[in-house]
């Protein structure tokens, strides 16, 4: 009990000292509690109660406001709409009038009572690491999902107490209240918003990582090594701290993990994390691309890999976007969209250190490195939309664009993660090109942190591209006018030299399976085997079957007067080459016809990272501190 305690005043310290989102501490007018009940789990429904109290004179009406989006989740996502049974009380029990004044407000005609209180149901049967869920296994929820707050009052503190059911805890990176069970308090709204809770029956691992505790709270079965998890966690944690300057800005940190057969991604948070994997999958590391569960991203295979890099770009945002923000991120708007052309910074940037973080931890060789940021490339490179929408475009348009792709959205925008990610492994290597060796990315990570987030500054793009100017004592202009607000191809191996490497497209691929699928410039067309239908899935601008009339939706019935499955056309394709005829007997909506594609250049090669010829000291020099490993001449 004397370590709980200790542990609570730490926590409660810590939101003091983040200043939280940087919004301004208003004066307690009087009290709020939130009070979360699930008494009959099954029915997905959340009971939420919320006390107002006020000390002085009290207003004659008051608004409640539940948010419409979640930070980290660039979406509006209209959470109001399940929401149902709203009533108000004064304190004696007496009705209040109350009227619904927007899709998210709710006025309470309170007639100045110093003291009153609102009960609404929430139903919760959604689990992402941005949504809520209730059932009879666990609740999860975010409180911008659940929980309203008065209008003008965000700066104000609160209290949150969770009656959970008879057997089931309570995890949160709330500090919690001394001496009441599942009580907890937060320094203000931005606080409470920030710290999503977990209510089950779950495992906790437990490391601390100089003198700090922190905690997986698991929540699901899976095939994982609870020992090696919990090392390879603290190594990440142990990396990424020494990266950032060997400070640790918090008191504790919880990650909250769930395990089931179809769930992904994570979602940051000022001490703590949500993350979603899938249960069983832990098997062999096997590098792939980005960490992002996000709808653009390469992601890796299913694997302990995939895991490990979801950590590390989760708990790396304990700086990149908690604390080195933005410069709309914090302190948020809730009801409205939050516009930034940060977005590849903040995500993007974020995906690079988390794999550069596993190499520097030594869980992923410098080979297995060099080989997924190859992949990476390849990707981009065969998304059309590349030279159609920038990387401060992308970001800037992700709450119309990002989360709500169609069959179109390959030709028409790219991913701020995807190109993000690539683009910070080139300007890393730029910095260290220009001040020759002695100074990287990290110092840029490092002197945001010191001179934005101490300062409790957001930074603008002007400020990121000046600070990276500032570690190469040279202008990038021509990279950020080229590459971050312009379109154009990125030039790779200008910056990949600087290491002593280069990129090949031509490399013999490594496998020689026909399930791979021909490249776009020789077809052009994705496909999906539903049952026994196979369908188009996406048609890449520029490619053949694009050109020559295949749409999106389309179902091949046969190929070459032949019947098709997903496996007999990529086997049929292999065997044919440039120039050849694909004639396609389709259904478009429920009329037949057919389509001669003539197929175009057959790129079959593999990208790869190599070594260039006979590399010089500095480049070795580079490319050791790079990559922590030697280049061999």
């Amino acid at each position: 009990m004397r370590r709980m305690i200790l542990l609570a005043a730490g926590a409660a310290l810590l939101i003091f000292l983040t200043g939280p989102l940087g919004r301004a501490r208003e004066k307690d007018s009087g009290g709020i509690s939130f009070t979360v009940s699930m008494p009959r789990p099954q029915t997905h429904l959340f009971e939420v109660e919320i006390r107002i109290r006020h000390e002085g004179n009290a207003p004659r009406e008051a608004v409640l406001v539940l948010p419409v989006w979640q930070p980290g989740s660039y979406l509006i996502r209209e959470f109001e709409r399940n929401v149902q049974d709203f009533e108000a009380v004064d304190v004696s029990g007496h009705p209040l009038k109350w009227e619904k004044i927007n899709k998210n407000s709710w006025r309470i005609m309170a007639a100045g009572s110093r003291e009153w209180r609102a009960t609404y149901r929430v139903y919760a049967n959604e689990l992402s690491v941005r949504t809520s869920e209730l059932n009879s296994d666990h609740a999860f929820w975010n409180n911008t999902n659940l929980l309203m707050y008065p209008e003008g009052r965000l700066g104000e503190s609160a209290i949150l107490k969770v009656n959970a059911p008879e057997g089931w805890k309570v995890a949160t990176g709330l500090p919690p209240v001394p001496r009441q069970s599942n009580t907890f308090h937060a320094e203000n709204f931005d606080v409470l918003y920030d710290s999503p809770v977990e209510v089950s029956d779950f495992k906790v691992l437990v490391f601390t990582v100089k003198g700090v505790p922190h905690r997986l709270v698991i929540d699901g079965a899976g095939n994982y090594d609870a020992e090696r998890m919990r090392a390879d966690v603290q190594k990440i944690v142990e990396t990424e701290v020494e990266l950032m300057g060997g400070e640790v800005p918090y008191h504790d940190y919880t990650f909250i993990l769930h395990l089931r057969s179809n769930t992904g991604g994570g979602l940051e948070h000022l001490n703590s994390t949500a993350l979603g994997y899938p249960r069983f999958g832990f098997g062999k590391a096997v590098v792939g691309g980005s960490n992002s569960a996000a709808p653009f991203a390469n992601t890796r295979e299913r694997d302990y890999g995939g895991f490990l890099s979801l950590v590390a770009h989760e708990f790396f945002h304990l700086w990149n976007v908690k604390r080195i923000r933005p410069d709309a991120l914090g302190p948020f708007d809730y009801t409205k969209e939050n516009y930034t052309k940060l977005l590849w910074v903040a995500e993007g940037i974020t995906d690079y250190y988390a794999e550069i973080v596993l190499r520097r931890a030594g869980l992923i060789s410098e080979q297995d490195y060099l080989k997924a940021r190859a992949s990476e490339i390849r990707a981009l490179q065969e998304t059309p939309g590349r030279l159609v929408q920038s990387v401060e475009e992308a970001s800037f348009d992700s709450w119309i664009k990002y989360y709500r792709q169609d069959e179109n959205a390959v030709n028409s925008q790219i991913s701020y993660y995807d190109k993000g990610g690539v683009l910070g492994v080139l300007l890393d290597l730029e910095i260290r090109r220009h001040s020759r060796g002695t100074k990287s990315l990290d110092d840029v990570m490092r002197y945001l942190y010191r001179e934005f987030y101490k300062q409790n500054r957001n930074y603008t793009p002007q400020d990121f591209q000046k600070t990276c100017e500032l570690m190469a004592s040279e202008s990038l202009d021509r990279f950020f006018l080229r590459y971050v607000s312009g379109r154009e191809e990125l030039d790779y191996d200008a910056s990949l030299q600087v290491a002593g490497l280069r990129l090949d497209k031509n490399s013999p691929p490594e496998s020689t399976t026909a399930l791979q699928g021909p490249r776009p410039e020789f077809f052009g067309a994705d496909l999906s085997q539903q049952a026994e239908r196979l369908l188009v899935t996406k048609v890449m601008a520029g490619s053949p079957a694009y050109e020559q009339g295949l749409n999106a939706g389309d179902q091949i019935v046969a190929l070459d007067g032949m019947r098709v499955s997903k496996e007999f056309f990529m086997a049929r394709m292999a065997e044919k080459k440039p120039g050849d005829l694909a004639q396609l007997a389709i259904f478009r909506s429920d009329d037949l016809r057919t389509l001669n594609i003539k197929l175009g250049a057959r790129n079959a090669g593999n990208y790869r990272i190599i070594q260039v010829d006979q590399p010089t000291i500095e480049q070795q020099k580079i490319y050791g501190a790079w990559l922590g490993a030697p280049l061999v001449r």
